[in-house]
């Protein structure tokens, strides 16, 4: 009878035990809630996937990432998004670095228009050093830099006919980011750019508020813009960039150990976006003009045009984005 009662008492124990260090376990798990501004099933909300997945491989399931699409925790206003990000109403954040650069200048860096040669440029300059002194560039506002992944180059689609020449561009009226290089890169072709929250994006299109927008070729297919739009030009005109970011206070929480892992996590996520962008623009492309778009690429000589006016205000944006940074990261590309 003892025995049997000292069995009991060891087994209690042991069960105890377990159930003390489950719940241990449990209360050591931290949830990080990541915010994206694009639909779940976007080349954005893959790449949230995709940081959330290495992110739960790489810590043991210690750290989960919840996703957010849609920008539903910031009420889909960018800019409030970064504000929010800056004083803890958002954990973590994917979005473009084309938003960051009002709060940020040298994010414009990216975006000055026809600055890369190939995708191996683009990505050496966002995986380089230019690239991380602009991660960098966030910390003065409570926000750490994780990585930084490239974006399909900005195509525009409009109502009105294919765009193949600067003068095509003459009066139509584009949606812009609220961005001033966007601004007077477009105004100076001729063009009406017209700075719009890009919720508002396709009702403007539908109602005809607006004659075109501009973006990756990914977003007028997770938007169905195809429904409003009939032309879709291969202007390649400029380039931004997504990238991941945290707040600090948030990102002081983890030992150096796991900040190591959430930033290897984040370096993986932008390789697998990179890889995963480049091959299935040219399918996404595909699909555009099977959903009814007339698309056009453009000649060798056309983009000479488009550079040739590009380079007539570079000095102007050069301003915009600071000129020291234009000069390292022209010299980091060889220029």
């Amino acid at each position: 009878m003892k025995k049997a009662v000292l069995v009991m008492i060891v087994l209690s124990l042991v069960f105890s035990s377990a159930v003390f260090a489950a719940g241990a376990q449990e209360s050591e798990q931290t949830t990080v809630k990541l915010s994206i501004p694009d639909p779940a099933n976007s080349s954005v909300g893959m790449f949230a996937d995709k940081f959330a997945e290495l992110v739960a491989e790489k810590t043991g399931s210690s750290v989960v990432v919840e996703v957010y699409p849609d920008g539903v925790l910031f009420g889909r206003d960018q800019n409030a998004a970064i504000n929010m990000l800056e004083d803890g109403g958002l954990d973590s954040l994917i979005l473009s670095t084309s938003v960051f650069a009002s709060f940020e200048p040298r994010m414009n860096a990216i975006s000055l228009p026809y600055l890369f040669a190939g995708y191996d440029e683009f990505i050496g300059f966002l995986n380089g050093a230019p690239g991380q002194t602009l991660l960098n560039s966030l910390d003065r506002m409570n926000i750490v830099g994780l990585s930084l992944a490239i974006r399909t180059p900005r195509n525009i689609t409009n109502s009105r006919g294919p765009i193949a020449v600067p003068s095509d561009l003459e009066g139509l009226k584009i949606r812009v980011p609220n961005n001033n290089l966007w601004v007077d890169f477009f105004g100076a072709l001729g063009a009406d750019p017209t700075p719009m929250n890009f919720s508002e994006v396709y009702t403007a299109l539908q109602l005809k508020t607006i004659d075109a927008q501009e973006n990756p070729v990914e977003v007028p297919l997770a938007n169905k813009f195809y429904e409003v739009q009939q032309y879709l030009s291969l202007t390649q005109h400029i380039a931004d960039s997504f990238g991941i970011f945290m707040n600090k206070d948030v990102w002081n929480t983890f030992d150096a150990a796991t900040q190591e892992q959430i930033r290897e996590a984040a370096v993986e996520a932008a390789a697998y976006k990179n890889t995963t962008d480049i091959e299935q623009e040219a399918k996404i492309i595909a699909e555009l003009e099977a959903q009814g778009m007339q698309v056009n690429a453009l000649t060798e000589e056309q983009v000479k045009m488009f550079q040739e006016e590009a380079m007539k205000i570079y000095p102007k944006l050069e301003e915009m984005v600071g000129a020291d940074f234009v000069k390292e990261s022209l010299e980091f590309l060889g220029r």
